[in-house]
């Protein structure tokens, strides 16, 4: 679908009261996958920027969060920051991705951090980006199971590069970069399959 295309169906969902009231989820919670190709990563970030614009121009409220600065801001709270860069050229890639994991834990520092946000301001819709640039040391489908119980009273759209699937085979996949196929998630919708 071209880029403009995208940007008219995520305008009509988003701005649609089915979507904002949370209707026609069957009690699932309201979490919605926007795929892209990796590819695509700057022109999906300008089309989020849009999409931001349009929506506040039309009087919903949203919540941005990037996974990425919002890590950055935790290493930096803890004052651990300096440090992960002081260690980073002495440590293996695993090693740095196991001290990055334990500081970054979803359950125990980057929900709450979400949680934060959530709770400092009044808003309609949570837009989640940065996956890709966490990628290792956080995944999508951890993040997603952990906010399940923070973030279920408004919708939130997570922008992933790379597809998510459903299958009978399979059952329902994020694969991250169109690669990477081993986080299983079941409960989102992709939100191009979702009616304004």
């Amino acid at each position: 679908m071209p880029m403009q295309e995208r940007l008219q169906h995520l305008f009509s969902v988003v701005s649609g009261q089915r979507f904002l009231n949370r209707q026609g989820l069957g009690n699932e919670v309201p979490f919605f996958i926007c795929p892209y190709g990796p590819k695509e990563a700057v022109e999906m970030d300008r089309l989020q920027r849009q999409l931001v614009n349009r929506l506040e121009q039309a009087g919903i409220r949203i919540l941005s969060i990037n996974l990425y600065d919002l890590t950055v801001d935790i290493l930096k709270e803890r004052d651990i920051w300096e440090q992960v860069f002081e260690l980073e050229p002495t440590v293996s890639k695993d090693q740095l991705k196991e001290l990055l994991q334990g500081v970054l834990d979803p359950e125990a520092h980057l929900v709450p951090a979400i949680a934060a946000k959530l709770q400092s301001v009044e808003f309609d819709v949570l837009f989640l980006s940065g996956v890709g640039e966490v990628f290792p040391y956080i995944r999508s489908h951890n993040v997603l199971n952990n906010l399940q119980s923070t973030a279920k009273d408004q919708p939130t759209v997570m922008f992933f590069p790379g597809s998510y699937t459903h299958s009978l085979e399979t059952g329902a996949s994020l694969d991250l970069f169109g690669r990477l196929h081993d986080d299983k998630y079941y409960r989102a919708f992709n939100i191009f399959h979702y009616e304004a």
